[in-house]
């Protein structure tokens, strides 16, 4: 009775309050009308390919990801592809025939990984895109699956983190966390580093757990519930960290934004700043969507605010990805933005799908990467 209670305030949730990037209406911040770009950075379709019928009405955030010049992506309607990176020529695609809620991963070993709404994990090979083997977990997979060191680590939103033999898909351990009433629908990805996996709560901690054996090492608060009623105290970490350095760089819904040393566990700096959509960084900047869709440019020392761009304000902006000298984000509309990492100024703009951007765009190089929910995939190139 807990867990249907539990889905049904996290699907209130996502249609009322904090999930408006999904593509549902957030009447608390209309979003801003687009400005011209004086002088605009042109921006260039280098190609595109469509992924299925996309995820545009289920709640979900599909990620592509980029191995050995590939890029992988997959639908809700069960389909999964693998195109070259570079000239978007289609080198497979697979009809698994399932729900997809969750991907893509990839592993060292050669392998694409998807979950499903119905709690499946599945491995495909990256060679030709057959299937190696299925696995049934405890219930959805949201998250992409992660693979280091021969493990296939699956988040599933019923609060367990989930081992498997990366080989075989069998079952090497299971860790589970007491889950909130109320939460955003929706998981953020494990980051797997060091023979750890590190992964942000929707109780606003941070975990950490054995990759070997998946257990805790150490639990730290990075956001702490403030209010009475469960959803004044809502808080959630909704998006994956990242790591540059030695240091761990991570955000939290309605809580905190924080730096951790990788070393000694210490907190090096954390301020309040809240977002779902998520976060990244290079080696002088972290840069943040905030909850009310304005960019932010924070140094990286210390979280001192380096420059905002409040043009986007409302428009359902995805996490940001830092390439080259620009900082790109895309929208509900299906725009990609450039911003000048210097000053956060809009400098280019393309219209890459006609359905919003959820996913965060990946960069490589001077190529940028994006899925929308309408299951196109592009890439785009900026500058001369």
């Amino acid at each position: 009775m807990m867990m249907i209670r539990r889905v049904f305030l996290l699907s209130l949730l996502v249609l009322n309050a904090g999930c408006s990037w999904f593509g549902g209406s957030d009447n608390s911040i209309p979003p801003a009308e687009l400005k011209s770009i004086a002088q605009p950075m042109g921006v260039r379709q280098i190609w595109e390919t469509t992924v299925g019928a996309g995820a545009e009405k289920q709640f979900i955030r599909l990620t592509p990801a980029l191995a050995d010049g590939r890029i992988y992506a997959a639908s809700h309607d069960g389909t999964v592809i693998a195109v070259d990176a570079l000239s978007g020529q289609r080198l497979w695609q697979s009809a698994t025939q399932l729900p997809i809620s969750g991907g893509v991963g990839v592993s060292e070993t050669g392998l694409v990984l998807v979950g499903t709404s119905k709690g499946q994990v599945v491995a495909l090979r990256q060679a030709d895109g057959q299937e190696t083997w299925r696995t049934q977990v405890s219930s959805e997979v949201l998250a992409s699956p992660r693979a280091s060191g021969g493990v296939v680590v699956v988040r599933t939103i019923d609060g367990k983190f989930t081992g498997l033999d990366a080989g075989t898909g069998e079952r090497r351990w299971i860790y589970a966390y007491t889950t909130p009433a109320l939460s955003l629908r929706g998981s953020a990805p494990p980051l797997l580093t060091r023979d750890l996996i590190i992964a942000g709560l929707d109780t606003g901690k941070l975990l950490v757990l054995s990759l070997d054996k998946g257990l805790p090492v150490t639990e730290k608060t990075i956001a702490v519930p403030r209010g009475r009623t469960e959803i004044e105290r809502l808080i959630d970490i909704d998006s994956e960290p990242r790591i540059f350095g030695d240091t761990l760089y991570l955000v939290a819904y309605r809580g905190s934004i924080a730096a951790i040393d990788m070393r000694n566990g210490n907190l090096v700096w954390n301020r309040e700043l809240s977002s779902y959509a998520g976060l990244d960084v290079d080696d002088r900047q972290v840069y943040v969507s905030d909850d009310t869709d304005a960019v932010l440019a924070l140094d990286r020392r210390n979280g001192g605010t380096l420059w905002k761009q409040p043009e986007l304000t409302g428009r359902r902006l995805s996490a940001p990805a830092a390439t080259g000298e620009y900082v790109v984000v895309g929208d509900f509309e299906g725009y990609l933005h450039w911003l000048s990492k210097d000053s956060g100024k809009i400098v280019g703009r393309v219209r890459a799908t006609g359905k919003s951007i959820v996913a965060p765009p990946l960069a490589a190089g001077d190529l940028v990467f994006v899925q929308g929910q309408g299951g196109s995939l592009g890439a785009f190139r900026a500058g001369e």
